[in-house]
């Protein structure tokens, strides 16, 4: 072999050797970032990376880190611009800050004969002795898995307050702050797994999360990617981000983007903590948006509204002025382990005046779900969710006076709800000009034979109830001798107004809608609380749609279409419900009407029930208004819908509500994996807290002690 091929074939075998081993002494400086530590197939890298002012000793896989030097610990990991990571002769690998000679970081390693460091091709970075790894990253993870990993029960991802675990029955789960479990997922009750020997999670090549265990016939796949198997010369990798979500990401070399591929929560606004102490998130055409409950507050922040929200006066500096603020739609998140001590069952009443009665209490959410389930809420930390798709209602407690906020949804949705309230009121207007029309010929042609109205009065007086002069002949002759009823199509308004928004014919009967007319059904749907039953698939698909904005459309067609016309508000009154001016009660069915009558029979004209209440003929349309009106409901309910004609509840007693012996907490999840202690949840001071029940004077005194 002659020398220059000896010489070339010595010099490549070097290089080789020093891309992959790395020899005490050696040392990276953040001031020469080109400067690194290379794997053999040069995919990945140990250098320093920039964040701003900061730096971090990280492995990098073409540019995108994938481990951080002190990233799993609180205090550790930025340094500074003149900070540099040393291999020491003693085995052990220092992060140091060139300012002040600190130490930022370090593995730990010294005095265990380590001789050597590797990054190999998989991205896990080595220090070794003679015997084998002393040290890895792949062993001690920071915020991120990669494939051919192992992530252990005894390891954690972290990101800020946010943590990663797998536990040993399996489950995986995300928290905050090593206390509130905000996700969590399992293996599935189908395995009928007694117990895990020593499970592991990794993430397969292909795009697969997977649980192993000698005990599991084959790995449990936990979650696929949504590019599962595509594509070759792809790194995919699982990272718990400092927005508190655990996503699978994919990357192909050549391009060097990282592309989200799965995620834990898929709502983030139910992430805990994600808008910071007080902070509510919702939603805009950008995604999750922080703000806060209302003027009382004010961002801690105000270029970085995820840092969370303070009290203008702090409740101490008020005392007796403390009220509570009313927020719609709107929940505070509570998760395991306080489900167990923060849930309770009363009225929606009693989650108000409970807590602001309460000196522990700051919040309250009613969940509206049929149960009478609320949380109360103690000093701590508040993470509030507000979206138009929530029945929920919160209160917080803040200093009087308290300033609402206009709904955040409906301030980041602005621009759609004005399209929404311009559309429907555009369409509306130009449906009852058409409607007019046709309707004015219709009654010209019929003027000589039995309708006598006068032409100078157009459809939309009528409709709009100007008052109208009739003569004695016009109106003999328009009623057939008075026996025919006039006014009946007041309601086209409204039923104009629902197929807007429905996107069908109002009198549209289909196996959809129970064989029933569509508004008859819609109402029953609406009762439910199956708004989106209703709405056109076209409107609800849209990126910047407003329920709020929607279902206070579908409640003003409902008021349109009451078959009273008293009932029925006027052309001002809708325009003012439809911008939010007005605020809108629930409408009652649209099926019942109120007439003189007579008290105390009961008889049946053409297929309905007329019950005879407290001077007023109900007509109703079938058995399901009778259970209403069983003994002890028929006064009171006949005397609201027919204060209706006023636009005023009635001022009736409502019934009591029994009151409950206490506070009781609701049992504990079924399925929740095993958990370790808790910290001790703040206690409930015994203390006596008003219940919901009422008088016609308004808020009993009567109490009951809060659990302890």
């Amino acid at each position: 072999m002659d020398a220059p091929f000896t010489l070339m074939l010595t010099l490549l075998l070097l290089s080789s050797v020093f891309s992959v081993d790395i020899y005490p002494g050696s040392t990276l400086y953040a001031s020469n970032p080109t400067h690194t530590w290379t794997s053999l197939n040069k995919n990945f890298s140990v250098g320093f990376i920039a964040d701003g002012s900061t730096h971090y000793a990280a492995v990098t896989y073409n540019g995108i880190p994938v481990w951080k030097a002190g990233g799993s610990n609180k205090g550790g990991g930025p340094a500074d611009s003149s900070a540099s990571l040393r291999f020491l002769a003693n085995g052990n690998l220092c992060l140091v800050n060139g300012s002040t000679g600190s130490i930022v970081w370090q593995s730990n390693t010294s005095g265990h004969g380590v001789i050597s460091a590797t990054l190999d091709d998989s991205g896990n970075f080595v220090l070794k002795n003679s015997t084998g790894s002393v040290w890895s990253t792949f062993g001690n993870p920071t915020d991120t898995i990669l494939p051919s990993q192992n992530f252990a029960t005894n390891q954690v991802l972290r990101s800020g307050l946010y943590s990663f675990n797998l536990h040993s029955s399996g489950n995986l789960t995300l928290r905050w702050n090593n206390y509130i479990v905000y996700w969590s997922l399992g293996l599935g009750s189908s395995l009928n797994i007694v117990n895990l020997t020593s499970p592991s999670l990794s993430l397969e090549s292909n795009g697969t999360l997977s649980v192993f265990d000698p005990s599991l016939s084959s790995p449990v796949v936990m979650a696929y990617s949504s590019d599962y198997a595509e594509g070759s010369g792809i790194l995919r990798f699982l990272r718990l981000d400092s927005d508190g979500n655990l996503r699978i990401y994919s990357s192909a070399k050549e391009t060097g983007k990282i592309t989200e591929r799965w995620k834990a929560v898929t709502n983030q606004c139910l992430v805990f903590g994600y808008c910071g102490d007080v902070g509510i998130c919702s939603f805009n055409d950008s995604g999750p948006f922080c703000g806060c409950p209302s003027p009382n507050f004010d961002p801690i922040e105000p270029n970085n509204r995820r840092k969370g929200c303070k009290r203008r006066v702090q409740i101490e500096d008020c005392p007796g002025r403390e009220t509570m603020l009313q927020l719609d739609q709107t929940q505070f998140l509570t998760y395991p382990p306080e489900l167990d001590t923060q849930r309770f069952a009363v009225g929606i009443a009693a989650c108000r005046l409970n807590c602001l009665s309460s000196g522990s209490c700051i919040a309250s959410t009613a969940l509206a779900d049929g149960l009478g389930s609320i949380y109360m809420k103690f000093p701590g930390f508040l993470s509030g969710y507000q979206s138009p798709a929530l029945r929920s209602t919160s209160f917080l407690k803040v200093c009087d006076p308290n300033i609402p906020n206009p709904s955040i949804s409906s301030r980041n949705a602005r621009g759609y709800q004005a399209w929404i309230v311009a559309s429907v009121v555009i369409c509306t207007i130009f449906g009852f000009v058409v409607l007019e029309g046709v309707l004015l010929l219709w009654l010209r042609r019929k003027n000589r034979k039995s309708w006598g109205f006068s032409s100078q009065y157009s459809l939309l007086d009528y409709v709009s109830r100007v008052l109208i002069q009739f003569s004695y002949k016009e109106l003999r002759s328009t009623t057939k001798g008075f026996k025919d009823k006039i006014g009946g199509g007041e309601f086209g308004y409204g039923m104009v107004l629902l197929e807007i928004v429905s996107g069908r014919r109002s009198f549209e009967v289909s196996p959809e809608t129970d064989h029933k007319k569509f508004f008859v059904w819609a109402f029953e749907e609406f009762e439910k609380g199956n708004v989106k039953e209703i709405v056109d698939k076209s409107i609800l698909h849209h990126e910047e749609v407003n329920m709020g904005q929607v279902i206070r459309a579908i409640q003003v067609g409902f008021w349109c279409i009451q078959e009273n016309p008293s009932h029925r508000p006027t052309m001002g009154k809708v325009v003012q419900m439809l911008e939010g001016i007005t605020a809108i009660r629930n409408p009652p069915n649209p099926n019942v009407v109120f007439e003189e009558g007579f008290n105390g029979k009961n008889e049946n004209v053409s297929g309905h029930d007329i019950w005879y209440v407290s001077g007023k003929r109900l007509l109703t349309g079938g058995a399901r208004l009778r259970r209403l009106l069983r003994p002890g409901r028929a006064n009171g309910d006949a005397r609201e819908r027919g204060d209706m004609r006023e636009g005023r509840m009635a001022q009736s007693s409502p019934p009591r509500l029994p009151a409950p012996p206490g506070l009781w907490p609701s049992p504990p999840l079924s399925g929740s994996p095993p958990l370790p202690p808790p910290p001790p949840p703040p206690r409930i001071p015994s203390t006596s807290v008003p219940l919901a029940t009422t008088t016609a004077t308004g808020i009993s005194t009567e109490c009951f002690e809060a659990s302890k």
